[in-house]
């Protein structure tokens, strides 16, 4: 379908994450119609190809070639003709370089239409027993170094559910880097095999994982879905604490009205009581305090 700038369309197409049926009758037309199709494995894609009686020519767009098949792309799109993405599972763009061939459709202002379909973090997160909401979307951890363990450590403290990828050589190695970062009775679900017919739902606690997928090694594609931390209550400051906050502030040359003003913003007492508190208290030897203000003067 080309556009007024006889630019041809970029069609986003979904495909099933494992049960063939999962298939939309619209990927189906979309796929059929368009002039090419740009695949992450053109002979895993081509099976699917073959079961849905489809013909149209594929070329590769993966990981490994993106940057040299992104020009490529672009220009057949400019001359008029249709492509359509694909990934070996899911919609294109989560976790492969789909990404960039839509940025650089958005800039060449060719026109991008998304054909929905499964995707694994969804279906997971909807299944995983935990909120679904607010969630944030991490796909896999870095593989090894600083950037790894940076990323477990912003993440166990991230209020939000997540959802991670990961394969089944290293879902034990990730579980265990997760504990120490994350409470071992941090609630989460370990799906696999989704929509297929060994699919699994594993619920229970971080800890409760580790001796689980020990004693049951794992197989298969797995998604999980991990709790986020939950709040913890702030004891709240006594008094003798807000005392000792003031004196030490007081020290520092801020006047009475100054520390009141800072420590409401730090507490949970306004600004009038933490005062009245304030001019309790005996002068501050390294500070002078001939024009704080009186009490009836500062009080709001």
């Amino acid at each position: 379908m080309t556009d007024l700038h006889g630019n041809g369309t970029l069609y986003i197409v979904g495909t099933p994450i494992g049960n063939l049926a999962d298939m939309t009758f619209r990927a189906i037309e979309t796929l059929k119609q368009v002039d090419l199709i740009a695949a992450e494995d053109t002979r895993h894609t081509g099976k699917l190809l073959h079961h849905f009686q489809i013909e149209t020519s594929q070329t590769s767009y993966h990981a490994h070639n993106w940057r040299k098949r992104l020009p490529e792309l672009i220009s057949y799109l400019q001359r008029g003709q249709d492509l359509a993405l694909v990934s070996d599972a899911g919609m294109p763009g989560i976790s492969d370089p789909g990404f960039e061939l839509v940025e650089a459709c958005a800039e060449a202002d060719i026109s991008v239409v998304a054909i929905p379909g499964a995707t694994a973090a969804i279906t997971a997160l909807c299944i995983s027993g935990l909120p679904p909401q607010p969630f944030v979307f991490e796909g896999f951890l870095p593989t090894k170094g600083r950037d790894r363990r940076d990323q477990i450590t912003r993440l166990a403290i991230e209020p939000r559910t997540w959802v991670l990828y990961e394969a089944p050589h290293r879902l034990l190695t990730t579980l265990k880097d997760l504990q120490g970062p994350v409470e071992d009775d941090r609630r989460l679900a370990v799906t696999r095999e989704l929509t297929k017919q060994f699919e699994e739902v594993w619920r229970g606690t971080l800890a409760g994982a580790i001796a689980h997928f020990t004693d049951t090694p794992p197989k298969g594609e797995f998604t999980l879905v991990i709790a986020g931390k939950p709040p913890t209550a702030e004891a709240p400051v006594s008094v003798e604490d807000l005392q000792q906050m003031l004196t030490d502030l007081l020290a520092t040359g801020l006047s009475r009205s100054q520390a009141s003003r800072q420590l409401a913003q730090e507490t949970s007492y306004s600004k009038r009581e933490i005062y009245q508190i304030a001019i309790g208290l005996p002068d501050p030897v390294s500070i002078t305090l001939e024009g704080d203000p009186a009490p009836n003067e500062d009080e709001d």
